[in-house]
């Protein structure tokens, strides 16, 4: 277990001074297990005063006692190593953040306000373990324990719950028994917590290799219930013909598939969230049994779901699109280029290669044996040879400022829906992508009223649909057999 020459090298000044200094927690948890550390941490009997004063380039803005020291390395999980006192901390009447905090004056007292037993170990510069809550057998047997009483650790700050099931999904660990029933037992403690907490320790179970058995875990614990709720419509909720497990099974087995395959969290997440309206669109039962418009619904209700985690903009449309838009039907004798354009036009041809994972992991969770079978492979095929024509506003031959001198009128609303007008057509006949052709239409499209003009993105939603089901009635198909 070798420590990096930065982190050596601080451990050595603060021994220099006549102070303890030792890295703690999860940075000696993964030196033990074999894996490279993510971040750094060092603990001292040195006050933040003294920290500084030792380590001149440095960063001290919080209310912990935490030095960041500023190395110089080019590695940034290296850049800045934390260095912070020995402390304790008082109750925490909020299950969020202790009422006070106080710098204690040994390392004993310290290790005892951490979480896990697998966290709670120091390591000196010469490689010494200290473990005085059993982490090393806890890593041997693999195993998530609490140091001391789990009740009392949860109740501290509650979000520790959430971080049990999140190191049993990284770290391919269990937790232990009384541990576990203390997560049922206090669940609810879950709503004390803020939401962007939540979703960060949510999303690292969504990027771990076993995401699918942390999203059941978390099930199992009674969590889910606090983080999304709506996932758990879909449980024992069977399907039709076309599938084999039920809702929630599908979705769990397609997140499975994209963590397997290392995709990206968008992709996870959309996996995740594929068939989440299929339980409030259901009709029927047995095998006949019908989910026309989930995809709809499942969209609104993933739009809630990221805006209550407050998943940063660019993520969540992201999602939305992708659960939007995975029922796109497609046969390559009959789909038509324009058909593409509009799937591009809606998806965003930057989210299209992600849709098609989606699909992927769509068919792989329905018990398919086979990911990316002809069609999809054809659709591929079609999206490069279609990719040069025009599918958003900004690929017309014509601008806002056009439409603005020919109409002279000054910014505005018409501006934008003329030109929304303009692609709808130009995606039907990408001919007609001639700056002369589009002046022309620009002074024919002013005599639209502003409602005519507002259904140019309707147009193409409705022209994308209408095409699906034309195709799928010929064959005798459901577009929400996927």
């Amino acid at each position: 277990m070798t420590l990096p020459p930065e982190v050596k090298k601080i451990l050595e000044t603060l021994k220099e001074g006549g102070l303890e200094g030792f890295v703690v927690g999860g940075c000696v948890r993964d030196l033990l297990m074999g894996r490279e550390p993510k971040d750094w941490d060092i603990t001292t009997n040195a006050k933040p005063e003294k920290i500084q004063k030792l380590f001149p380039e440095h960063v001290y803005e919080n209310t912990f006692g935490t030095v960041g020291v500023k190395t110089g390395s080019e590695d940034s999980v290296l850049a800045i190593v934390e260095v912070t006192p020995y402390r304790v901390e008082g109750k925490y009447t909020d299950k969020r953040h202790p009422d006070e905090i106080k710098f204690a004056d040994n390392m004993a007292d310290d290790l005892w306000r951490r979480d896990f037993t697998i966290n709670a170990m120091a390591m000196d510069s010469e490689g010494n373990i200290i473990d005085n809550h059993g982490g090393r057998k806890d890593i041997q047997d693999g195993l998530v324990r609490t140091v001391g009483n789990p009740e009392e650790r949860f109740s501290e700050d509650a979000l520790r719950m959430l971080r049990a099931v999140r190191f049993t999904a990284t770290l391919e660990f269990k937790i232990e028994k009384e541990t576990f029933q203390a997560i049922q037992k206090n669940a609810g403690w879950l709503k004390a917590i803020s939401k962007e907490r939540i979703r960060d320790e949510f999303v690292k179970i969504i990027e771990s290799d076993r995401a699918h058995e942390g999203i059941q875990l978390l099930e199992e614990c009674g969590l889910l219930e606090y983080i999304i709720p709506e996932m758990r419509e879909g449980i024992g909720v069977a399907q039709n013909l076309h599938h084999i497990y039920t809702v929630w099974e599908h979705n769990l087995l397609a997140l499975k598939y994209t963590a397997d395959k290392k995709y990206s969290l968008p992709v996870r997440l959309g996996s995740l969230f594929h068939d989440i309206g299929k339980p409030r669109s259901k009709r029927g039962e047995g095998t006949h049994s019908t989910f026309y418009g989930h995809e709809v619904i499942g969209a609104r209700m993933v739009a809630g779901i990221v805006d209550r985690l407050k998943f940063a903009n660019d993520i969540s449309e992201k999602i939305i699109r992708l659960v939007r838009y995975h029922m796109f039907f497609y046969t390559p004798d009959e789909v038509t280029a324009s058909s593409v354009r509009r799937l591009l036009a809606n998806v965003g041809k930057e989210n299209v290669e992600d849709l098609l994972k989606l699909r992927e992991a769509d068919r792989i969770g329905s018990g398919r044996p086979k990911a990316i079978p002809y069609k999809l492979r054809h659709l591929k095929f079609m999206i490069d040879k279609v990719s040069r024509d025009p599918i958003s506003v900004k690929m017309l031959k014509v601008n806002g400022n056009d439409v603005m001198q020919e109409l002279k009128d000054g910014p505005g609303p018409k501006v934008g829906l003329v030109l929304n007008m303009l692609l709808a057509e130009v995606l039907d006949d990408p001919t007609k992508n001639k700056s002369e052709q589009l002046i022309s239409r620009i002074h024919e499209l002013d005599k639209s009223s502003p409602e005519e003009l507002a259904g140019a993105l309707k147009k193409i939603q409705d022209a994308q649909e209408a095409e699906d089901k034309t195709l799928a009635d010929k064959h005798y198909v459901q577009t929400n057999q996927d």
